[in-house]
């Protein structure tokens, strides 16, 4: 079969070569695609937001499943312009998508249908808001209600922060059209975990855990990214925490959506703190994570498009869905001033040392060809070096060891990443 997959960065990396691990599939193609997928996949310069193109090329080359692994195309409603031309699709229809794509709605859904997450208000009136904050409790958290590349989050200590908060997101609209509606969310403290979900509309099968480093500099310093780094499994996400999330947030949530009338087909990513009331919400995304993909997708055992099949099919229920009994890092190699300001179009060396080399990753995130043919940076994010062991503490050590292998002028990483592990 032929496979098409709408993105360019890490995650679709990680998605293009599970796809090309399975019997079924004879040719990928990657919509645009970036320097390293283009060895699993043949890339074409598509944009993930020209819909019209997308659904042409998909037509003319006969694509048999389509996967879209960003966000933006999402919430935009690709899924539901390619199905209606007749193309089989993984991922959520615009009406499903909209559980990432508004934050309001996704805090109003869990109200309404008692899934634990942090108390909150939605505000669409910037004066209202500030008039809430004068006496609310701090630290509070502001988020944008759209799409923000994981940025539209801010928290605040003081009243007076919220207050440039409110004008940042509502009145400057740093986030855009995003930050036309705000939620007011409560603080919660406790350990972030990610748990990536595949779902058929009723049944939610879960994938193995992970946990995200976000912060640009080692200790959690520095500003919010799109994640530095991520390792898998969480050893704090046990079987009791999974147990109970299984039942008050991941079954429910999906339940919830099929009753609104917005069946969701596709991945649900639960953002999960830990508290100490128990697992809450901290948000939704309706796609795999990025970088979480990068250390979940090489631990799967099952076919990946069998289980994408079973999703569109409504069957998940009668997939068997396995991962290795094992642990993976992925440590982000990134353009040194990320996320503010950075040099691109630096020549990268270093790729060969993964040749043959099993259990170990280099994932291109932000890559691309010169005119001379060598690969060279093309983003704040450059590459996910992701590696597998026995357990966490060797798998941390292996991923280390392997971002060595890689050399480009303005290289930058945290050392810490999965540094928890040693506290678990």
């Amino acid at each position: 079969m032929k496979v098409m997959i709408v993105g360019g960065g890490g995650r679709e990396h990680a998605i293009a070569m599970s796809v090309a691990k399975s019997s079924k599939v004879e040719k990928i193609y990657c919509l645009p695609g970036n320097a390293g997928i283009e060895e699993v996949a043949e890339c074409a310069p598509i944009g993930p937001m020209e819909f019209e193109k997308i659904r042409d090329f998909a037509k003319e080359k006969k694509i048999d499943l389509a996967v879209i692994g960003m966000d933006d195309p999402l919430v935009g409603g690709l899924t539901d312009v390619l199905e209606e031309a007749g193309i089989r699709t993984f991922g959520p229809r615009k009406n499903a998508a909209i559980l990432e794509g508004s934050k309001a709605f996704s805090k109003d859904l869990m109200k309404k249908y008692n899934i634990p997450t942090a108390a909150y208000e939605n505000f669409d009136n910037a004066e209202e808001a500030v008039s809430y904050l004068e006496t609310a409790k701090y630290p509070i958290v502001l988020k944008a209600d759209g799409l923000a590349l994981g940025k539209g989050v801010l928290i605040c200590n003081s009243f007076e922060e919220a207050k440039e908060g409110v004008k940042e997101i509502m009145l400057d609209k740093k986030f855009g059209a995003s930050g036309n509606t705000m939620v007011v969310e409560e603080f919660m403290t406790g350990r972030e975990v990610s748990v990536l979900s595949f779902v058929d509309g009723k049944t939610v099968k879960t994938m193995t855990s992970a946990q995200d480093h976000k912060r640009a500099k080692d200790g959690d310093e520095g500003l919010n990214t799109g994640g530095m780094g991520t390792f898998s499994p969480s050893p704090f996400y046990t079987e009791e925490i999974a147990a109970y999330c299984e039942q008050h947030i991941f079954q429910p949530t999906v339940d919830a959506m099929r009753a609104e009338g917005r069946e969701f087909k596709g991945i649900i990513f639960f953002g999960l703190m830990l508290t100490e009331d128990g697992p809450k919400v901290l948000e939704y995304n309706a796609r795999f994570g990025d970088p979480e993909a990068q250390v979940v997708l090489p631990r799967m055992k099952t076919d990946i498009v069998d289980v994408m099949e079973a999703c569109i099919d409504g069957t998940l229920d009668q997939v068997n869905l396995e991962f290795e009994d094992n642990a993976a890092v992925c440590v982000v190699l990134a353009s040194d001033g990320y996320p503010v300001s950075y040099e691109k179009g630096i020549p990268i060396t270093g790729f060969e040392n993964f040749k043959d080399k099993e259990g170990y990753y280099c994932f291109h995130a932000g890559t691309k060809k010169n005119e001379k043919g060598e690969i060279v940076t093309n983003g704040g994010r450059v590459l996910g070096i992701t590696a597998k062991g026995a357990d966490l503490k060797e798998a941390r050590k292996n991923a280390y060891e392997a971002t060595e292998w890689i050399s480009f002028a303005n290289k930058y990483m945290r050392h810490d990443i999965g540094k928890a592990i040693d506290e678990a």
